[in-house]
């Protein structure tokens, strides 16, 4: 996969992603809807996405959805046999020796390293989980980070892990450097996330565990995954550029008055191209994530807005939502109420999942009575 998007200032973006998702609880394995106010369970429709009934007409859809995953476990490779000691050279530029992977702690604000883990057939020597990491495999896991993803070395050290793989969107700083001096190896993969760096990481991943030829292996099936299903969505997305949904991606935490537009170089992007859809945020040079304004919302004029499940349920769904952002409702999705939700912990992952979390918004998006769980989020 090419990397094409630019890379935003490390201390920057993990900066502003630590700051925006402090306090977001993990959610449920396997997920709930936030199309109903209860507690529903996210199914999947079992019909292929190549043999979808897609609206003529996407930009004209009605209603919210929810994308389900089919599957929301990390499908794993035969489990490998390590080829330790290692030294590398990690993201952080620091010479790395690990000696010994028998107990890992893979840890992002994403959850994508810990599925890479789990994906590269490692999962059973995984001893702890960040509050993003919430397939079923890690579910009995216990959660290291404290506030929603602040690192703390007390529970850490608890755990006695054998390497921790982290990045640099969570913190504080001063808890990698106590794990150091406590002598655990600590790896530093790349913290960007989006379609063009899942490669990387997995390579990244594999290579501090010893098994790079696994790495290989993983990266040529998510590779493979993802030009299946894009190849799909293709067929599902109109033809012309101007029938194609104009998106948005909406993080809001209501609880805390977080309303955050996210545009280019936050991944939302890449996975708004990869769905078909025209990245509006983009389109009116809206950079990184940043606090939305009714002026940003005016100006995109999105047709689809994508959330996060939680996100939508902490504002009271859809009819909170449009009282909390005004400016929403003038927009075609706020007339439409065309809102598409995601399990927190799978929207943006980025990891070996990939292709499933683009299959399921695919058809949130193209075929929502085919998507799974529907109905009014405010109700």
């Amino acid at each position: 996969m090419t990397r094409h998007l630019h890379r935003l200032t490390a201390a920057t973006a993990s900066a502003l992603v630590v700051a925006l998702l402090v306090g977001c609880a993990p959610a449920a394995p396997g997920g709930e809807s936030a199309g109903s106010g209860a507690a529903q369970q996210c199914v999947a429709s079992d019909v292929p996405l190549a043999d979808l009934a897609a609206d003529t007409h996407p930009r004209e859809a009605t209603g919210p959805s929810t994308a389900c995953l089919a599957d929301a476990r990390v499908i794993a490779l035969d489990e490998p046999t390590p080829d330790l000691p290692v030294t590398l050279t990690d993201a952080d530029g620091r010479e790395v020796t690990v000696t010994d992977a028998s107990r890992i702690l893979a840890l992002d604000v994403s959850g994508a390293l810990a599925a890479t883990v789990f994906g590269l057939g490692l999962g059973d020597r995984v001893v702890g989980r960040d509050a993003s990491t919430g397939f079923p495999e890690a579910s009995d896991l216990p959660v290291v980070t404290q506030s929603g993803h602040t690192l703390a070395a007390e529970p850490i050290l608890a755990l006695d892990p054998s390497v921790v793989i982290t990045d640099t969107t969570l913190g504080p700083s001063a808890v990698i450097e106590q794990l150091r001096d406590a002598g655990i190896p600590v790896v530093i993969t790349e913290s960007e996330r989006n379609l063009d760096t899942i490669d990387t990481v997995i390579d990244q991943v594999a290579t501090a565990l010893g098994v790079p030829e696994q790495g290989e292996r993983l990266n040529d099936r998510v590779h493979d995954e993802i030009a299946q299903v894009t190849g799909e969505i293709d067929e599902l997305a109109p033809d012309d550029p101007a029938e194609r949904p104009r998106m948005i991606f909406l993080y809001v935490r209501g609880s805390a008055g977080v309303y955050y537009l996210f545009g280019e170089e936050s991944g939302a992007d890449s996975l708004i191209t990869a769905l078909g859809g025209i990245d509006v945020a983009g389109e009116i040079g809206w950079q990184g994530m940043r606090p939305v304004t009714a002026e940003a919302l005016v100006q995109a004029e999105p047709d689809v807005v994508l959330l996060m499940t939680k996100g939508l349920e902490s504002v009271g769904g859809i009819d909170g939502l449009l009282e909390a952002v005004p400016a929403l409702a003038s927009t075609p999705a706020g007339q439409h109420r065309r809102f598409v939700d995601m399990d927190d912990t799978q929207v943006l992952s980025f990891g070996p999942r990939t292709a499933d979390v683009l299959e399921a918004l695919a058809r949130a998006v193209y075929a929502p009575a085919q998507s799974g769980m529907i109905g009014e989020a405010s109700e």
